[in-house]
């Protein structure tokens, strides 16, 4: 029988049970594609590490403050049967519940979180609205600009790059390849 942690219905059912906001199911699924392009890269378990990335956030909505987040989403995870490396992985992706990032899992999973959301944004303020817009000068101009996307965290952005020792560039345009492979699902 298949594992829950590798049947992305069960996982999907459980995001769609907590999560409403359209955009945040569409940064789930972003996150879910950029990682399991990582886990393809590395020869990983693609679903596992994408069902990971998918529920990464999905009690943000009902829980979004720091400490709720995502320590309420671990609990009920737990409660229906989800492995510890499992738990593990999503609760390592915030700094402040200080789970070190040991796994190579753990290390994409945080490199593509911020990064994903970022691109997304990048791709908003394209004529298009289109993905195929999106170049790596214009995210990392777009970086620059501390008004831009004001909620996301540069440095985590770079710190994630860091942590898999991908120079940022490539990381970005990995990022950017693997959404524009899924951009019917993004909306992109």
């Amino acid at each position: 029988m298949e594992s829950i942690e590798r049947d992305r219905e069960v996982c999907l059912s459980i995001l769609k049970e907590y999560t409403k906001s359209e955009s945040l199911l569409k940064h789930a699924y972003a996150v879910e594609t950029c990682v399991k392009a990582y886990a393809k890269k590395f020869s990983e378990d693609e679903l596992f590490w994408g069902n990971v990335a998918l529920l990464h956030d999905f009690d943000y909505e009902m829980f979004p403050t720091a400490a709720e987040h995502p320590f309420k989403g671990s609990k009920i995870l737990n409660e229906k049967g989800f492995s510890e490396e499992f738990r593990k992985a999503i609760l390592s992706h915030a700094d402040y519940t200080n789970v070190p990032r040991e796994t190579l899992l753990q290390k994409v999973l945080f490199a593509c979180d911020e990064l994903v959301g970022f691109i997304t944004a990048v791709t908003y303020v394209r004529p298009s609205k289109s993905i195929d817009e999106v170049e790596v000068n214009s995210v990392k101009k777009k970086m620059k600009d501390k008004a831009f996307a004001k909620n996301v965290s540069r440095e985590d952005i770079t710190k994630g790059a860091e942590l898999m020792n991908i120079p940022l560039e490539e990381h970005i345009q990995f990022c950017i390849n693997a959404m524009k492979e899924n951009r019917a699902e993004l909306g992109l």
